[in-house]
């Protein structure tokens, strides 16, 4: 209290202060927005599709973690597989969007597949028939080649193989395609069909599947 009887160090504050509120006030007036950061951090979502092996979940969150985004929660879905057998996992961070479409391309970067990021949504639906020697072909590797153009992901797989999975089967898949990219996606199976030898069947324009 005794540094403070001469009010010497009250008026260096109150400097201070001055200055201080000076150049925040100067910072607001550059600013369009009046001074609140047009990048603030904001909270998003990513759903991701990961193998089920130790350290996989820790390897996807290094590229949030090592981009700026500021990790929330964590849902494991476990019990809840997808078609290739893999583990949904949503996670919830703070980016600002920058980092956000930064962090979005080093996940893709990294080879993890997300099947949802943000408000991104895959908004249209369509169902084709494989036919052909699916087991003979790796079914599993045909299915993560169609993911991985980027333009769909596979909901749903049902495979029949009534002559046993060393002769001819079938599988119908439900694509969900981004938002008017549908023809990408099936130019993209067709052209895995081709190199398989498999012949697929596409439903017509208009008639749902």
């Amino acid at each position: 209290m005794s540094d403070r009887r001469d009010g010497a160090p009250e008026a260096a504050l109150d400097a201070e202060d001055a200055a201080d509120s000076a150049a925040a006030e100067s910072a607001d007036a550059a600013s369009p927005d009046g001074g609140h950061a047009a990048a603030a951090p904001s909270t998003h979502t990513v759903r991701l599709e990961l193998v089920d092996e130790p350290g996989q979940l820790l390897a996807a969150l290094h590229p949030i973690a090592n981009n700026g985004g500021n990790l929330l929660s964590i849902y494991h879905e476990r019990g809840n597989k997808t078609p290739r057998g893999r583990i949904p996992v949503e996670v919830d961070f703070e980016a600002t969007p920058e980092r956000f479409e930064e962090i979005v391309d080093a996940l893709r970067s990294e080879g993890v597949n997300v099947m949802q990021a943000g408000t991104e949504r895959y908004a249209e639906e369509v169902t084709i028939l494989l036919f052909g020697h699916l087991i003979d072909t790796d079914l599993s590797d045909t299915l993560s080649r169609i993911e991985a153009c980027e333009s769909a992901s596979v909901a749903d797989v049902s495979l029949a193989a009534p002559q046993g999975t060393e002769e001819v089967s079938s599988a119908r898949l439900r694509l969900e395609a981004r938002a008017g990219e549908t023809d990408a996606a099936l130019a993209a199976v067709r052209e895995l069909a081709d190199e398989k030898e498999l012949r697929v069947v596409e439903p017509l324009t208009g008639v749902d599947a």
